[in-house]
């Protein structure tokens, strides 16, 4: 009987590959590292300085979403090209380009001194970064054997985890310190190193010969507008209603565009003689199964670091720089399943268990989260909760994108890589839509009925007092942008009626208004322990959703062939440079 596709693809790669010497792989992979680097830490660190950018530039609300959005667009947008040049061009000048591209919408970023320009500048950031994505990884299966290729992987998706921990803290510093404006200026010193290591240390990579050909153009543009109004609309849409909400017609006519779209790309790409993205792939098992699985885990990826903090700042209390330190154990988990997996595969020479067990520990992780977690949970429950979940997460981003890499020929490797991290960001991007949807939808119903019980009884004044203090249901607070603070309210209260108190003379009065205002402060115990029912109602409901997410993802990595990475044979080191 023939082997499936996916298997012989895997094994019709040449047996003889380029070999390389210590110091060539050394600094390839440390240059690829710092670009990478830099593209995962910018992410976070902006977000942090955001509310400063925002003070200094006067940005409106309405415009304050586009400093991520533009971004993100861009970067999606562009995987898919650069993974196709790199098989065109070579890694290093990909690379090398992605690193000045990304450097130079870093400086003018730094020095944008309106709204407009800093949007514009960061959609040139992410012009870039998608080439450091995407090379990045793609050069590992240049430089490494199949079995080897796991560990190396395990770092690199290792970057994306410290990149959380370690932005925040620096866009802090940066931003107390120095200015917002060294955010983006503190990446050109960092990026200047990487690209002193590409082009002095760094060997060409060279395409394999059968890759030579044109950049699909038409391709680019059909999928432009497949993606841009798909993203568009999943990053602007909202379920609160307004002119962005999911019904509008604004949001529908995105998504009508980018059906459109999707529907001229795929018919171009059947056409094309040498395709941005090479439909025939998808024939291959590991390949389309493996992206498959890489969407589905990259929309539950973001659910424990998003919506967590909103429970930990309005259910515990907690500062917003404490809330972020909680989320340190689950990256710290994510860093060791990329370390550890990666190792293993190598040890082993195969991945379908360990990748089954990952997908089991996550289900397991996000089920206990959504079944435990209640208003009385303690900040050292959660954080030990969260280690399972960021061990289930950590080896989905090595092995999936090894097990894509070895299902193509190495002629399509960029393009392989390119994908599976195109239909990862798609994928979070679709999750944090569906489940910010599931989290506001579940605390607006809790927040409506538990405020209706808490408050029904109590004037019309004191109803009007404790609606000016609750946050809205995305959980960024009220007016004043901070979240409930019963004490606070309480004392106001105290104050209101003791000035009643003092114009009532009778003792009956009197005493009314000391019912009154024991009511009162009861009601706002009530209403606090319902805002936080409603808050840990609506975060557990994200993992329940979340739960049936990963179980998807475990059956489809059960549709992937299972590989043994065997060591293949290098050819004589060229010593190219």
């Amino acid at each position: 009987m023939a082997p499936p596709a996916a298997h012989a693809s895997a094994d019709a790669s040449p047996a003889a590959l380029p070999a390389f010497t210590r110091s060539q792989k050394v600094f390839t992979m440390l240059g690829a590292v710092l670009g990478l680097l830099l593209a995962a830490l910018d992410q976070t660190i902006v977000a942090t300085a955001g509310p400063a950018i925002q003070a200094d530039l006067h940005i409106p609300a309405s415009l304050y979403p586009w400093l991520t959005t533009s971004y993100f667009v861009a970067s999606t947008l562009m995987v898919p090209v650069w993974g196709k040049l790199s098989d065109l061009l070579g890694r290093r000048a990909v690379l090398a380009a992605g690193i000045l591209v990304f450097l130079t919408g870093s400086f003018l970023c730094g020095a944008a001194r309106s709204t407009v320009a800093l949007i514009l500048f960061r959609a040139v950031q992410g012009l870039g970064s998608a080439a450091l994505f995407t090379a990045a990884l793609a050069v590992v299966a240049d430089l490494f054997e199949p079995r080897e290729r796991g560990k190396y992987q395990g770092l690199f998706g290792a970057m994306f985890g410290l990149s959380s921990v370690v932005g925040p803290l620096a866009g802090g510093f940066i931003t107390d310190h120095l200015g917002w404006h060294w955010v983006f200026f503190i990446n050109l010193p960092v990026g200047a190193v990487a690209l002193a290591l590409v082009l002095s240390r760094m060997p060409k990579l060279k395409p394999h010969r059968e890759a030579r050909g044109g950049l699909d153009l038409t391709g680019a543009l059909t999928l432009s507008v497949a993606v841009v109004p798909l993203l568009l609309a999943l990053s602007l849409g909202k379920g609160d209603g307004g002119d962005w909400a999911w019904g509008s017609w604004r949001i529908l006519g995105l998504f009508a565009l980018a059906a459109v779209g999707l529907a001229a790309f795929l018919r171009v790409e059947s056409r094309a003689h040498d395709p941005l993205l090479d439909l025939k792939l998808f024939r291959l098992r590991a390949f389309s199964a493996g992206n498959a699985a890489v969407f589905i885990v990259g929309a539950a990826f973001l659910s424990g670091v998003v919506f967590l903090p909103l429970f930990m700042v309005n259910v515990m209390g907690l500062s917003a720089t404490r809330s972020g330190l909680t989320i340190v154990p689950l990256t710290l988990g994510v860093v060791a399943g990329n370390v550890l997996s990666g190792q293993l595969v190598s040890r082993m020479g195969r991945y379908k268990a360990l990748m089954l067990g990952s997908m089991a520990l996550l289900i397991a992780g996000f089920a206990i989260m959504g079944f435990t977690l209640t208003p009385d949970s303690t900040q050292a429950e959660v954080t030990v909760k969260m280690v399972l979940v960021g061990l289930g997460l950590g080896p989905s981003i090595p092995i999936y994108t090894m097990v894509i890499q070895n299902a193509v020929p190495p002629s399509q490797i960029g393009v392989a890589t390119a994908a599976a991290t195109f239909f990862r960001q798609l994928g979070m991007t679709i999750g944090v839509a569906l489940l910010g949807t599931v989290f506001a939808s579940t605390l607006t119903s809790e927040l409506r009925t538990g405020m209706a019980q808490a408050t029904g009884a109590l004037p019309a004044s004191v109803q009007a007092e404790l609606r000016r203090a609750l946050p809205g249901v995305s959980g960024e607070g009220g007016p004043s942008g901070q979240v409930f603070q019963p004490d606070e309210v309480k004392s106001r209260l105290r104050a209101e009626f003791e000035a009643e108190r003092r114009r009532e003379t009778a003792p009956e009065a009197q005493a009314k208004v000391d019912a009154a205002e024991r009511q009162a402060l009861a009601a706002v115990d009530a209403a606090d322990r319902a805002l936080k029912t409603a808050f840990t109602r609506g975060v557990a409901a994200v993992y329940h959703v979340a739960v049936f997410i990963a179980v998807a993802a475990l059956l489809v990595t059960l549709l992937l062939p299972e590989q043994h990475l065997r060591r293949k044979h290098r050819a004589v080191s060229t010593g190219e440079p």
